[in-house]
Parts: structure tokens; C-alpha cells; sequence
């Protein structure tokens, strides 16, 4: 018994090396979100924010927000170098969507939906790897 919880204690430290930042209602479906986490997941903090600037995704600004807020959490609340973060994890998730009618012919109403999603970005700090021996 006393193997099994120190198991648990174990696997909690290695989260802890983890800095998790979220934002909610954010107004965009998930649809159009998950392609843009897909292609900063496992970059450096400092490459993926670059991407995103030139990106001309209009919800790239909400997400370049909440990696930077991510940053700060890392730097303030555990003394992480700002340098060494990779973006561990980005996922995204359904929220509220508003429904909204718009008037149509012959007294007709088209619905229109306006969705939210909320955003969590995990950071991590990269671990320095030794190389043992060369190709050579």
C-alpha cells in the first residue's frame, strides 16, 4: 500500500514542473482554433509567439495573450528561465454559443451562431540533453 502512494506523489511533483494558463470565452469557434494550437505545440515560447504575429488569423491575438500569460506565470510564480519554455500542450475546448436570428424572406428567420471556446496553453521548461559519443 505504502508503494502505491508514493507512486501518486511521484507523478504530482512531475506535473508540478508544469505552468498552466487558460482563457476562457474566447469568441471563436473550436473548429478554426485547433489548427492554429496544432502548429505551436512542442516550439520554443519565443518562436511560436513570433509565429503568431505574422499569422493573419484574426484570433491569433487571443492566443499570443494567453502565452504570454503563461510566460508570466512561469517567470513570477515559479522562476523558470523564459528562454528554455517550450509550449508543452495547447487544446481547446467548447463553451456557450449564443444564438442569434437573422430576418429572411417571406417573414423566414436564419439562425446564426456564435460560438465560444475556451483555451489552455501548458508550458514546460526544456531539459538539457547530453549527447554521449558522436556520429562520426
Amino acid at each position: 500500500m505504502n508503494n502505491k502512494k508514493t507512486k501518486k506523489i511521484d507523478e504530482k511533483k512531475i506535473d508540478l514542473k508544469s505552468v498552466k494558463s487558460i482563457n476562457k470565452s474566447i469568441r471563436s469557434s473550436v473548429r478554426k482554433l485547433k489548427p492554429i494550437l496544432k502548429g505551436i505545440v512542442g516550439k520554443k515560447v519565443e518562436i511560436a509567439l513570433r509565429d503568431l504575429t505574422f499569422s493573419d488569423k484574426r484570433i491569433c491575438k487571443d492566443i499570443k495573450k494567453t502565452i504570454s500569460s503563461a510566460v508570466a506565470n512561469a517567470e513570477n510564480n515559479y522562476q523558470y528561465d523564459i528562454d528554455r519554455l517550450i509550449i508543452k500542450e495547447a487544446f481547446c475546448g467548447k463553451q456557450i454559443t449564443m444564438k442569434r436570428f437573422r430576418p429572411r424572406a417571406k417573414g423566414r428567420a436564419a439562425p446564426i451562431l456564435k460560438p465560444y471556446s475556451n483555451l489552455t496553453i501548458i508550458l514546460t521548461e526544456m531539459k538539457k540533453v547530453e549527447a554521449y559519443g558522436s556520429k562520426s
